[in-house]
């Protein structure tokens, strides 16, 4: 892999490679370049999570012509694919070196076991919810009790922004949360239920759950449960899969107007 890396920076495949490099005994992103060649024989692969995807679309917002390798899990791959379809990224500018996934060393949530969740055990008797739950498991609860335990969660936030900034998928220029009108800047704690709320609006069809977020919350709110509930509603009434593809996208765009396109309702009987 690092012979790759090498020859790509060397014959100007890529312009840059981003990956892993231990500095102070931690692992951190790092953009390897053909000036200094020698550094690539410090990658790492390892444990090491990080949305090196949002870093690109960083660097390509000032160069957007630059060629950027990088390397890539499953989760990565499926924040490019949303990525290209938002216009945020070239695919021909991209190549990736794919690393398998594994659960992370760093964090309970780092595991791409995600994609088929363990079962809960008994939670009645949990005050909150956590990531193993499912939005099926989460239903089963009326109503009330549903609203009693998300507000639980959602009134422990701390307003950090942390699941904002990690978010390989969060590239608006301008944010919502920050909106006066909205989410009021300063206060803590945020209104409840508004910023998560207005968060997880945002995050359908477009979150890839990857448990950055999660990985990001000082307070462990349970958001890839949240998004997952977005994602499947997406699912159901406009067959979107997430990330599944680079040619599917969520909306069909007619000239300046933005057109949904659901799938077909059943017809309701009288």
């Amino acid at each position: 892999m690092k012979d790759t890396i090498r020859r790509w920076l060397d014959e100007g495949t890529v312009d840059l490679f981003l990956g892993y490099k231990t500095v102070m005994g931690h692992p951190l992103p790092h953009c390897f370049a053909k000036a200094n060649l020698e550094e690539v024989d410090d990658l790492i692969i390892g444990p090491s999570r990080y949305s090196l995807e949002k870093i690109a679309t960083h660097i390509t917002a000032l160069k957007p012509d630059i060629k950027i390798g990088m390397l890539a899990r499953d989760c990565n791959q499926r924040a490019l694919s949303v990525l290209y379809i938002w216009n945020q990224l070239n695919p021909e500018n991209i190549r990736t070196l794919n690393v398998n996934c594994c659960p992370s060393n760093l964090s309970k949530h780092g595991d791409c076991s995600y994609l088929e969740p363990e079962t809960p055990g008994s939670y009645k008797q949990l005050v909150g919810m956590d990531n193993t739950h499912r939005p099926r498991d989460i239903e089963q609860f009326d109503q009330q009790e549903r609203l009693s335990r998300w507000m639980y969660e959602f009134q422990k936030c701390i307003k950090c922004y942390g699941c904002r900034n990690i978010c390989p998928v969060c590239f608006c220029q301008e944010c919502s949360l920050e909106h006066q009108e909205l989410v009021s800047t300063g206060a803590l704690p945020p209104e409840v239920p508004i910023f998560h709320l207005v968060r997880a609006v945002h995050m359908a069809g477009r979150c890839i759950d990857c448990g950055l977020c999660e990985d990001a919350c000082p307070v462990d709110i349970p958001l890839r449960l949240l998004y997952r509930k977005v994602n499947e509603i997406v699912v159901n009434v406009f067959d979107y899969e997430t990330g599944s593809c680079n040619d599917q996208p969520p909306f069909s765009i007619l000239g300046d107007k933005v057109t949904l396109e659901p799938k077909p309702m059943p017809a309701f009987k009288n």
